[in-house]
């Protein structure tokens, strides 16, 4: 049996995530994070096949004699932003012999994990960073349609999110600390910088309609330029469900863009807390796009799009997947690469897919 660390174990993320490997035999579960209230009132509600244990545990504090003392085999780091954060718990895992995963979006916190790959391998330990949406699902999906093309030109895609999903100060403190801030995506072959949150568009979603969406700043854009040399072009897109919020968002970008606000992270507590008084105008329905173009095999235009809707609230869950399907590799032996790495290539389209077949959330594909 497999002993497991869920940092931010109460969270949003931490909390799905804990409730599916609860149930894994092969696993015993350790709730983690600074409330050791928060962490017993999870696992009371929990129907779990080993008894799980709640931990108080603060990364900030004293986290390499904790995990030492604590001796786990996986960690699972939830507790972000990681925009800013350093690899210390990482660092930490590594020193104690425990596998980790984290569910990070950051650009550079992600692509740069390779930086521990010599202290991983020496450690036998597994590191994977970015066991997210982006860039596990992103890749799985740009690697399962990639053999369609004779040459992948361009990659266009995005998230809407639903104004009632499940949402916390992490998320939109990460969302805030790029809005209105300069970062470069290629675009016809070249690196060219875009502006968070600006490059205002609409997308028709098949079963959503309408929604808007703006540049976001996400590990992609580091990694899939090396990954898929062929492409010229890559664009990736989020939105809000409610127009009048992306507006308002959008409005503020504009204002960090010339100086007037620094930085919108700092407010990212009143900014979320005032979003919650409109969830009444908004429904529980997220979706996600990709359009991939280039030659076909027989050197002619060729799209293809990608559409996955997530319903009743389920949108929240997409991110969780390849941490769980991680985990339970690792601990059945079935993923025996030891290095640090983003996590692209170690799940595959069919098996994410798979994985979210239980919840209200359907994809389809078409070819143009």
């Amino acid at each position: 049996m497999k002993r497991v660390i869920i940092i931010g174990g109460y969270g949003n993320f931490g909390r799905f995530i804990a409730k599916r490997l609860a149930t894994d035999a092969n696993l015993q579960l350790m709730i983690a994070g600074r409330s050791l209230a928060k962490a017993q009132a999870l696992i009371a509600d929990m129907e779990a096949a080993n008894r799980p244990e709640a931990i108080a545990l603060d990364i900030h504090q004293n986290l390499g004699k904790s995990l030492q003392a604590i001796k786990p085999d996986i960690v699972i780091h939830t507790s972000g932003p990681f925009q800013g954060q350093g690899y210390d718990v990482a660092k930490a895992c590594i020193q104690c012999g425990a596998h980790y995963i984290d569910l990070a979006d950051g650009r550079e916190f992600v692509a740069g994990i390779d930086a521990l790959d010599a202290q991983a391998k020496a450690a036998g330990v597994t590191v994977i960073s970015g066991a997210s949406s982006v860039p596990c699902l992103t890749s799985a999906l740009v690697d399962h349609y990639q053999d369609e093309f004779s040459e992948m030109e361009s990659l266009d895609y995005g998230i809407t999110t639903a104004q009632k999903t499940t949402r916390g100060l992490a998320t939109t403190a990460a969302i805030l600390s790029y809005t209105g801030k300069p970062f470069t995506t290629r675009i016809e072959g070249r690196e060219h910088s875009v502006y968070g949150w600006q490059g205002l568009k609409r997308k028709r979603f098949k079963k959503l309609g309408w929604r808007l969406l703006g540049n976001c700043n996400v590990p992609d854009l580091a990694l899939f330029p090396k990954r898929y040399p062929s492409l010229k072009t890559i664009s990736f897109y989020a939105g809000l469900e409610l127009p009048f919020i992306h507006i308002t968002l959008w409005v503020l970008s504009f204002l960090v863009r010339i100086g007037l606000i620094r930085n919108l992270k700092k407010s990212a507590g009143l900014l979320l807390k005032t979003s919650f008084l409109f969830d009444r105008l908004g429904s529980a329905n997220s979706g996600f796009y990709m359009q991939l173009s280039g030659r076909g095999k027989n050197s002619n235009p060729k799209t293809i799009e990608f559409e996955l809707t997530a319903k009743s609230g389920d949108g929240p869950y997409i991110p969780c997947m390849p941490a769980i399907l991680l985990c339970s590799k690792l601990a059945r032996g079935e993923l025996n690469q030891t290095g640090a790495y983003p996590c692209v290539g170690f799940i595959g389209k069919g098996e994410y897919l798979v994985a979210l077949k239980s919840m209200d959330i359907s994809w389809e594909d078409s070819i143009y």
